[in-house]
């Protein structure tokens, strides 16, 4: 019988002190516990976003989160910015149409990352821009954004800047305030340590400004401002998610224990170590400008890339991603984010090392490992 071990960038695995929470009978949400643990969720939460301003919890995925940015922050006719890099820079794109939002478009090719100076440029062209709109965690294709960077050229402008952080927030070094990030979006299910259903949306004094100002925008269940209106209740203006809540409490202790600095230094060295194993391997990281809750590897030429993922989880009980769209069968998506340390990880190369033999890729047997094992080593004495 094999174990089956999930290494896709969202579902990622859960703790099993989470999992038994989740086990325990619903209750009531209404109450004064349920909104004790509420307001533990968003205080732990501030920690993890990094901000001293509002965190609002939204039973939704974390698309949901999005929409919330959009319908509250840019109303039918205005004009955003759109930084695209990949299929999640699409999704902004997808909600944004939705919404009738007149959309000025700065896009890279799948593996690149959108520069700084590009922003620069589009801001510069078109001042009238409400807000703009950029991904930290490109998992589509592996690629981090430099979010500090952008936060530096919009804060000189009347923009708010929204970040997609769903699968960075807690891998990634994200330092919401400091970065002026405006509206920032987080998910339970990737580095959060949770099953899907929640979204988390920070928002700063600058966004609400906005958000107060524009009464054209169009909404209802998610209408922030109804959100903001119950914080001070420790409470949410509809049905939370609360079995969710009480668990995803659980997980944000174990990530504050950890430390939020520790957490990033943890993520980077499985990314570095990740990294030199494919490289070892004789395989190629995709992202030119990779980011830490995933590695990203392009799939070398000879290979059928989908079959081998199904031998992958088939035979060795790992489940890897494969690409979204037009990457389907050209990639392959190593999560390495959340309840996952090194040991789960060399196990991943060492099940994706097999599965490359089978397929009859040349490599030397433990190569991958052996240069995984080097990386950590590294981090550690650093």
């Amino acid at each position: 019988m094999l174990k089956p071990r999930l290494f896709t960038p969202g579902p990622t695995p859960v703790p099993e002190e989470t999992l038994l929470e989740l086990a325990k009978p619903v209750t009531y949400h209404r109450t004064p516990e349920q909104k004790k643990v509420l307001a533990d969720v968003l205080d732990d939460l501030k920690y993890v976003f990094q901000t001293t301003h509002d965190v609002i919890a939204l039973t939704s995925s974390g698309t949901g989160g999005m929409e919330a940015a959009v319908c509250n922050i840019v109303a039918p006719g205005q004009k955003a910015i759109l930084l695209t890099a990949g299929r999640w820079g699409e999704r902004w794109r997808g909600i944004l149409k939705g919404f009738g939002i007149n959309i000025v478009s700065v896009e890279v090719p799948y593996g690149k990352a959108v520069q700084p100076g590009q922003l620069q440029d589009a801001l510069a062209k078109n001042p009238d821009g409400v807000a703009v709109f950029a991904t930290l965690s490109e998992t589509s294709t592996g690629v981090g954004h430099d979010i500090e960077a952008f936060g530096k050229i919009v804060a000189k402008t009347p923009a708010v800047l929204v970040v997609d952080g769903i699968s960075g927030l807690g891998a990634m070094e994200c330092r919401t305030d400091d970065w002026q990030i405006d509206v920032c979006i987080a998910g339970s299910q990737k580095a959060l340590m949770m099953p899907p259903g929640l979204a988390y949306v920070s928002v700063s004094p600058k966004a609400w400004q906005v958000i107060e100002r524009n009464t054209a925008t169009k909404n209802f269940y998610f209408d922030l401002k109804r959100y903001r209106a119950k914080l001070s209740e420790n409470d949410t203006p509809f049905t939370p998610a609360n079995t969710l809540i009480k668990a995803q409490r659980l997980s944000l202790k174990e990530i504050r224990a950890e430390g939020i600095e520790n957490l990033w230094a943890r993520h980077a060295a499985m990314g570095a170590a990740a990294r030199a194993g494919i490289k070892a391997m004789g395989l190629e990281n995709f992202a030119e400008r990779p980011n830490n809750a995933l590695t990203v590897i392009t799939v070398p030429s000879g290979i059928d890339g989908t079959e081998l993922l199904k031998n992958l989880e088939k035979k060795y009980g790992y489940k890897l991603a494969n690409g979204q769209d037009t990457l389907k069968g050209k990639i392959w998506r190593l999560s390495h984010m959340g309840y996952c340390d090194a040991f789960d990880l060399i196990g991943a190369l060492s099940a994706l090392e097999l599965a490359l033999l089978d397929a009859g890729f040349k490599l030397e047997p433990g190569a991958g490992v052996a240069a995984a094992q080097r990386a950590l080593v590294t981090a550690r004495m650093k």
